[in-house]
């Protein structure tokens, strides 16, 4: 192996919080991300993509939907865990604006996601309570659009900046592979241009968030594996 790219390495490991630290961001963001790409498959399954459709699903498929709708609060805690350690990991290496952009595009995306699973579960509340009637109705109509318009316009774009503020911050500090800020790159302009002609297209954000935080995990268990070696060297030299 390289000296320098061990040095290099080397140099995130300060105590043993630090090397905790990426292994939490990394577990955060695994656990984001199956959340959230099971509660959007459970929806597509059940919920037609187009939102003109009448609500046929509501009489067959609304338990689905409500257990896909309770997973996203779990997945936004997790999801809130991975950014703050993640910021953890930059520390001093971080820039402020893309530091910024890289909060709040992350925070507003959270905040759409919400949005988005309140309306939908505001609509299977709704039926329990007037299952003939609702249906069709324009309450309906209004509550689907909305939902469908913050998650496949809104959210998705938020994703796109949230990615790339983080494969920039990756590329301007190390703390990954620049491979992986590539990926990252092209699912961001995935997200930005093709997020309302693409029923999938909102899968590739948590699918990005799982391979970026799989990386970090691997990539943490070597840095461990090379503190251990240092801290066996020096106490030889002693």
């Amino acid at each position: 192996m390289n000296p320098s790219r061990k040095d290099w390495r080397l140099q995130w490991i300060g105590t043993r919080t630090r090397l905790r630290a990426p292994r939490a961001a990394a577990i955060a963001g695994i656990v984001f991300s199956l959340l959230l790409i099971t509660s959007l498959l459970l929806l597509r399954r059940s919920v037609p993509a187009v939102p003109s459709e009448a609500g046929e699903w509501l009489r067959e498929r609304s338990d689905t939907v409500s257990v896909a709708v309770d997973l996203v609060p779990f997945a936004g805690i997790a999801f809130l865990w991975f950014i703050g350690v993640l910021r953890d990991r930059l520390g001093d290496h971080e820039d402020r604006f893309f530091a910024t952009v890289f909060m709040g595009s992350g925070l507003l995306f959270l905040a759409m996601l919400f949005a988005a699973a309140a309306f939908v579960g505001g609509i299977v509340t709704a039926y329990g309570i007037e299952f003939d009637r609702l249906p069709g109705s324009a309450t309906f109509t209004v509550a689907r659009a909305v939902a469908y318009k913050i998650m496949n316009v809104y959210a998705v774009r938020m994703a796109a900046v949230f990615t790339i503020a983080t494969c920039t911050l990756a590329i301007r500090t190390g703390f990954v592979s620049r491979w992986i800020a590539f990926i990252g790159y092209a699912a961001a302009l995935a997200l930005l241009f093709a997020g309302r002609h693409i029923d999938w297209i909102v899968l590739v954000f948590p699918l990005w968030v799982l391979l970026l935080s799989l990386h970090i995990l691997v990539d943490n268990f070597g840095v461990s594996s090379m503190a251990g070696a240092s801290d066996s060297d020096r106490k030889g030299d002693t």
